[in-house]
């Protein structure tokens, strides 16, 4: 998992440690006469269209806003049971429906395949894909619309013993505002909620969106951008017309979609009007459990068959850790008696540790309301492109009246109440402990209140190699706020076996906000592991996994001491484009008597390289969404494509080089959601050096000699095993997120993820360099580049075993018998350890 979402994943927990009344509540099971549960019946208030679905086991829960006196509780099959309430609060009821007479002696299927014959949903649901193109943005050329959303955190589940808590002592005040969900009934207590207001536009023809955000307010903590962020990206935009919606970086089956005829049972409910249109009713449900799917209903338009209400929630049994319910509304409106657009979007997540009913929890909720639609105005293609980069402190500031003016939907009594408690709560020094323990956890940082300055990150304090033995290391960075326009950050490490300090110093400006001008440099002098990627690395202060892993297949010492001064100046042109030139210069040596950098010379031997080298590399980002205005922003998605080209140019008229080259080099990630199969990421590299260098300044291809995958790397090569002036490497691996084991009866509640990884890489090395590297010595290395044949490996790994375990299965393709390879490693196992959904 991204370090992002280990952030936000712990951050959410952490803020669940630390009204209007609805006038009807109904809650209870439906079971049959044998007293089993009957799951995906419909219930709800006679005379309206308020509604529910029980759930897998037969439970539902129903509230409204108004006073209803009569329930309805129907199911294919079954005698519909109408039942009067005594009051307006009633919980824990049972109803029991009894099996229609006309269907005795008969076989209902009604959780396995459904016929598609004589079923009117089946052909009111044809119809809604005859038309699904004309209803919607997409139908118009360019659009602007306002746009209000409203993101919430609370603790949920509230009882007497969490009220009684240690925890909560000294911060009793806070439960005066738990309130009740009108979705799954249980209590909650509101801790976090942000609003924001802005308009949004876009072109179809050029495929751009822009949003122009107008104003901004939370509820007082610092750092609510990261949370915000986290929900965005959880409930990116969606039409319930696409054939898979995706969400926690899962593809649920739409139950609109053509594919939902396979996956979904449909039922032909009721029909009404709403807001002057005749709309029919039509419950689905899935055939299979742990698939990713909903239960819900929709009301769709008899003129035009387009959706105007949609409810879904997602099945319990769905493959998703750390989310125990989901719940989605749409709503739509008409524009000129035709046109369908979302009037209003609500989705809410309960994250929890466990799926059972009882278990804590914390709600994520985000609703989104859209009005005042413009059409086919059209704007020019830069307009798009321009990033408004500049912080304004005014969108951050606006008065009551401006949101009076600009909310689309009146905060309620318990969101009101919010501000209110979270001003005081910030006041409590309990609570500044337990809110600063939580910064510490999801920054990876110690802040100083009474100094700018942040220590970490702790999560590097300790380190193992061969060569400095056990490590410890101290750093930090300068910390005013998370829109510093500069920013300088250092460490001190010290190895007790080579008994030697290392340090590293950075710092960066962001001398334009406009065009993201920076200007950044720095100095290390370090221990690495070089050839840890086929990429050279930017950051100066950059260490690799594979320095200071504690164990290994192998002995890793084969380790460069390196001496590097960076400058560089990079700016971003247009919207993630990045155009950045590099000069650096490096020295670089053996850091271990076992291994050997050395190289021939016209004078003898040489063990030092010396090298100053120029770089100019270009990164762009489609998609890529940032948070933040500073020096540092942070990355608010993970969906997007990268691609990197870099030209570097080493020479030795400047401060004294050793050597004159040129080194081209290109990358391409790309992650690929394939419908409701799951997640591929496909990675292309290729380079080549012009000119004769030493070892140290080839291209190593990325061994990997830890017990942790390391995405990119080769799991069965050692280090330096392959090395190459020219090369082009793949890497693919595709999650199937549980789509095959949910097919296995015996696997089906383990709730594993397959996945598959095929990495292949051919390079050469020419007869030049071969000649200028071989000394003879005993410690060399002998270069060798799969050149003959291209190298290849494949695994099979099963993932989310305890919801955080990964276990590779890794088997080397070729190069196994040969004579230079007697102690090729042909198979291994790998595992990694990370928060998923």
């Amino acid at each position: 998992m991204p370090q992002f979402k280990l952030k936000i994943i712990i951050a959410l927990f952490f803020l669940g440690i630390v009204s209007a009344v609805a006038q009807t509540k109904v809650s209870g099971y439906v079971l049959d006469e044998d007293k089993q549960p009957v799951s995906f019946a419909n219930v709800l208030f006679k005379g309206s269209t308020q509604g529910t679905i029980t759930d897998e086991n037969g439970k539902f829960y129903l509230e409204s806003g108004e006073t209803w006196s009569t329930l309805v509780v129907s199911f294919l099959g079954y005698e519909t049971l109408t039942i009067p309430l005594g009051k307006k609060v009633n919980y824990e009821l049972n109803f029991v429906l009894k099996e229609e007479a006309s269907t005795l002696g008969q076989v209902l299927i009604v959780t396995g395949k459904q016929s598609k014959k004589d079923n009117p949903a089946i052909d009111i649901l044809r119809k809604i894909w005859e038309n699904k193109r004309s209803n919607g943005l997409k139908q118009f050329k360019q659009y602007k619309y306002d746009k209000y959303e409203k993101v919430e955190f609370d603790l949920n589940t509230i009882d007497s013993s969490l009220i009684k808590s240690k925890l909560f002592r000294g911060m009793e005040f806070v439960f005066d505002e738990v309130d009740t969900s009108n979705v799954t009934g249980k209590t909650y207590l509101p801790m976090f909620i942000n609003e924001a207001v802005s308009t949004v536009y876009g072109d179809n023809e050029f495929q751009k969106v822009k949003e122009d955000l107008k104003g901004n307010k939370n509820s007082g903590f610092s750092d609510n951008q990261i949370i915000i962020d986290f929900v965005d990206d959880l409930y990116t935009d969606f039409s319930v017309y696409d054939n898979y919606l995706k969400f926690f970086d899962k593809s649920f089956v739409s139950p609109i979609s053509k594919t939902g005829i396979n996956t979904y049972n449909y039922v032909l409910s009721d029909s009404a009007f709403i807001d002057n249109k005749w709309c029919y009713n039509i419950i689905y449900y899935p055939r299979r459990k742990n698939e990713l799917t909903f239960k819900g209903d929709f009301w769709v338009a008899d003129s035009t068959y387009a959706i105007k209400e949609i409810n879904m929630q997602a099945s319990k049994s769905a493959n998703i850790n750390w989310v125990k319910d989901i719940y989605i509304e749409q709503e739509f409106d008409v524009l000129n008696d035709s046109v369908f657009l979302v009037k209003r979007d609500y989705m809410m997540s309960d994250f929890s540790f466990s799926k059972k009913e009882k278990a804590r929890g914390v709600y994520g909720k985000r609703t989104t309301l859209y009005n005042n639609y413009v059409f086919d105005v059209e704007k020019d293609k830069k307009f798009y492109d321009v990033e408004v980069y500049n912080y304004d402190k005014d969108v951050y500031d606006r008065d009551d009246a401006f949101w009076a003016e600009n909310r689309l939907e009146s905060l309620n009594k318990d969101e009101q109440g919010v501000y209110k408690m979270l001003d005081t709560l910030k006041t409590v020094k309990k609570f500044k402990r337990l809110y600063n323990l939580g910064s510490i956890l999801t920054s990876g940082y110690i802040e100083f209140n009474s100094l700018p300055l942040d220590y970490g990150p702790i999560f590097s304090s300790f380190g193992f190699n061969e060569v400095e033995g056990l490590r410890l290391r101290a750093g930090g960075r300068t910390y005013f706020g998370k829109n510093d326009i500069w920013r300088l950050e250092g460490y001190a490490a010290y190895g007790f076996k080579d008994d030697k300090v290392k340090y590293g110093i950075s710092g960066k400006w962001l001398v334009d906000k406009k065009s993201r001008l920076i200007i950044s440099g720095g100095n290390r002098r370090d221990v690495e592991q070089i050839g840890a990627s086929l990429t050279t690395s930017t950051d100066v202060l950059g260490r690799s996994l594979a320095s200071s892993s504690v164990v290994g297949t192998s002995t890793n010492d084969k380790l460069t001491s390196i001496n590097l001064s960076s400058l560089a100046v990079e700016a971003e042109p247009w919207r993630n484009v990045i155009v950045r030139l590099d000069g650096n210069y490096r020295t670089l040596e053996s850091a271990s008597p076992t291994f050997s950098l050395d190289y021939n010379t016209p004078t003898g031997i040489q063990s030092e390289i010396q090298q100053f080298e120029s770089a100019l590399s270009v990164s762009y980002f489609p998609k890529r969404k940032m948070t933040g205005f500073g020096v540092e922003r942070s990355v608010a998605n993970d969906n997007f494509a990268t691609l990197f080209a870099q030209i570097t140019r080493g020479d030795k008229a400047i401060f004294d080089g050793d050597f004159n080259y040129t080194k081209l080099q290109f990358s391409y990630i790309q992650p690929w959601q394939v419908g409701g199969i799951g997640r591929l990421t496909t990675t292309v590299e290729a380079g080549k050096t012009f000119g004769e260098v030493p070892l140290g300044l080839l291209s190593v291809i990325p061994g990997n000699q830890s017990y942790f995958s390391i995405y990119n790397t080769f799991s069965q090569l050692d280090f330096y095993e392959f090395v190459s002036d020219t090369y082009t490497s793949v890497h693919f691996e595709h999650n199937f997120n549980g789509r095959l084991f949910s097919r296995i009866p015996f696997l089906r509640k383990l709730n594993w993820r397959e996945i598959v990884s095929f990495r292949g890489v051919w390079g050469e090395i020419s007869d030049e360099n071969i000649a200028l590297n071989t000394t003879g010595l005993p410690n060399s290395i002998p270069l060798v580049a799969p050149s003959t044949k291209p190298y290849y490996e494949y695994s099979v790994g099963v993932g989310n075993i305890f919801k955080v375990f990964r276990l590779d299965f890794n088997f080397r393709g070729n190069y196994l018998n040969e004579v230079n390879y007697p102690n090729a490693r042909k198979f291994g196992i790998t595992g990694s350890f990370g928060f998923n959904f």
